[in-house]
């Protein structure tokens, strides 16, 4: 059985910061791991992703320079920092991890992982 457990999410005001976290439960290794969001309204989307050696990492336009994605092998724990939020931040945030050595579709393709949390809301206001 696997488990990812969200934390963090919360209410802000647009500039401030999150952090949220993922924490891995079970005896599955996780290689990729992933954040997506989904807004009310729209499809599930990609934020980042990184490997499991954290070689490579990877950020949607909308993110980029603004989130890092950081992951602990040894806490089995995933993160995302996240700072100058904005209102358009608001969504509930899903962790993902694939337990392949490779990615169906590409890295940022929700059906190459294999695993979900149930999500943590995130709200920015304006």
């Amino acid at each position: 059985q696997v488990q990812l457990d969200e934390s963090g999410g919360g209410l802000v005001q647009a500039g401030e910061s999150l952090r949220l976290s993922c924490a891995a439960l079970g005896r599955v290794t996780m290689f990729g791991m992933a954040w997506f969001r989904q807004a009310p309204g729209k499809e599930r989307e990609f934020v980042a992703g990184m490997d499991w050696d954290g070689e490579n990492t990877w950020y949607a336009d909308a993110v980029q320079g603004r989130w890092t994605i950081s992951r602990d092998n040894v806490k089995r724990t995933l993160y995302l920092q996240m700072n100058s939020l904005k209102p358009e931040d608001t969504a509930v945030y899903y962790c993902a991890g694939n337990k392949e050595l490779y990615y169906i579709g590409g890295y940022d393709q929700r059906r190459a992982y294999h695993y979900w949390g149930q999500g943590t809301q995130v709200t920015v206001s304006s």
